[in-house]
């Protein structure tokens, strides 16, 4: 990552902060906006923590009429806008500029509608993931992406990053479970993409907004499928004495057309603290940790949990750990979704995101284990096996630049390596500030220009969520409206 986060703040826009904030008052009640050097600074950072900016101010609407004031105020005076959900990026989507306004959603938190028979609901995007199942649990649905941060995480960054989670092998990301969107561009435009139906007419905008990390739109309501719950569950430990055979055993177990609904990755470390933690039951003795759940009928879950054990006995498991009860299942999936949370009590670490092809994973797991160690840092390794989306939690001091550093060039290597091996810089975080600059290597100058021709349709100035996921060098000089003639 280059040492140039972001680019200076444009002092034009600092010096007319107070005028800025006046205008926003105009706009809004006053306990929605906050100017106050102590109440900012809890938005001065996401989970990407390494970094922090403090913003201009920060705005909390209620409404879409709302969104819309703001962004057309904003537009008109030249002021860039960072959209903000719990701020738990781990690529610094959410990361501030001096000279912007975040944008936060945290009030739009209401379910509007439901809609059992269509199986969709209707929410403002600052409702919390977790929030939208457990609006429809009672009528036995859910709503299926399941991110580690579920309980924090708002749809609105979900839609943003396009985020997963530990079932997506088998009900897929955001995109695949979003039907539709009510978005305000820019200037003011109120625009609506997809709806409460399968598919829609025309160009694939709702695709394109999906996983778009603020650049184009800021969203404020969502259509999202959901689904009846499964008749039950049961996820399986499976311990390996190796790294390689528990990679093999995945890549032989989706080989055989089975899909389970998850399969987890844990290595020695990662096992450790989780278990210390959430005492899951977790078997200390071993190199790797498979988690994988089948869902069904009884009969369906014996079927492919005796299907899943014939293929991993090529692979010798030294452990195999079955559930036996919907407690043991909860203890199961507490450790794995605290993982994150649980390794920051040891140790600081930056976060990686990459994808591979299945079939790389013995070999790739091989080679990050050598990247790290040629850094003289640690290394927990904590992902989403069944689809390769890689989770190495590179281990390092924060209070150490020079351990950043290294942390960095490591992130990259690894990052680099996740391209190499056939798969992609991110899976589910998004680019951010993170991955910004490797976004090189996964494409070339063309692709670039023709994405970045189509961030300048949707915001001409370049205003929204500034210096993310673009390289800053090769960027088309963005429109410029004169300033100061906002409504």
């Amino acid at each position: 990552m280059t040492d140039i986060i972001l680019p200076p703040p444009d002092e034009g826009t600092l010096a007319r902060r107070s005028e800025i904030i006046a205008g926003l008052r105009r706009l809004l009640p006053q306990e929605s906006v906050i100017s106050d050097i102590d109440e900012r600074r809890p938005y001065e950072t996401d989970a990407l923590t390494a970094y922090r900016r403090l913003p201009l101010a920060v705005v909390l609407p209620e409404t879409t009429a709302e969104v819309s004031a703001i962004l057309r105020f904003l537009n008109a005076e030249g002021v860039k806008v960072v959209a903000r959900g719990a701020g738990t990026s781990l690529a610094g989507g959410a990361l501030p500029a001096e000279d912007a306004v975040v944008l936060g959603v945290a009030k739009m938190s209401k379910v509007l509608d439901i809609n059992y028979e269509n199986r969709t609901a209707q929410v403002q995007v600052g409702i919390t993931n977790i929030a939208i199942s457990q609006a429809v649990e009672h009528a036995e649905f859910f709503y299926a992406p399941d991110p580690s941060s579920q309980l924090a995480c708002t749809l609105a960054g979900n839609i943003a990053m396009n985020s997963g989670g530990a079932h997506c092998l088998k009900y897929g990301v955001t995109t695949n479970n979003l039907l539709g969107v009510k978005a305000v561009l820019m200037d003011g435009t109120v625009v609506e993409f997809g709806g409460d139906y399968l598919d829609s007419p025309g160009y694939d905008f709702l695709g394109l907004l999906t996983g778009s990390e603020g650049q184009l739109a800021v969203v404020t309501e969502a259509t999202v499928r959901i689904l009846r719950k499964a008749e039950g569950a049961r996820p399986v430990l499976m311990g390996f004495d190796s790294a390689d055979a528990a990679g093999a055993c995945v890549a032989d177990i989706i080989g055989s057309g089975i899909i389970p609904v998850a399969i987890e990755y844990m290595d020695r470390p990662a096992i450790k603290v989780c278990e210390n933690f959430a005492h899951a039951g977790y078997p200390l003795d071993v190199e790797a940790l498979l988690i994988i759940e089948v869902e069904g009928s009884e009969e369906e879950i014996a079927f492919y949990l005796d299907k899943i054990a014939s293929i991993a006995e090529a692979h010798k498991p030294s452990v195999v750990k079955v559930s036996q009860s919907d407690m043991e299942s909860a203890a199961i999936w507490k450790g794995r979704k605290a993982a994150f949370g649980a390794m920051g009590r040891v140790s600081d670490y930056l976060c990686m995101d990459g994808t591979i092809p299945t079939g790389q994973l013995p070999q790739v797991l091989k080679r990050i284990g050598e990247i790290v160690e040629s850094y003289g840092l640690g290394v927990a390794n904590i992902f989403h096996a069944g689809d390769g989306n890689l989770h190495p939690l590179i281990l390092y001091d924060m209070n150490d630049p020079e351990d950043l550093r290294k942390a960095e060039a490591c992130g990259a290597d690894i990052l680099t390596l996740c391209v190499e091996a056939g798969g992609c810089l991110t899976g589910e975080h998004g680019v951010g500030i993170e991955k910004r600059d490797l976004m090189v290597h996964q494409f070339t100058e063309t692709d670039l220009a023709y994405q970045m021709a189509v961030k300048g349709v949707f915001d001409p100035q370049w205003l929204l969520n500034p210096a993310k996921v673009f390289p800053l060098e090769g960027r088309p000089e963005p429109a410029r409206a004169p300033v100061g003639k906002a409504a």
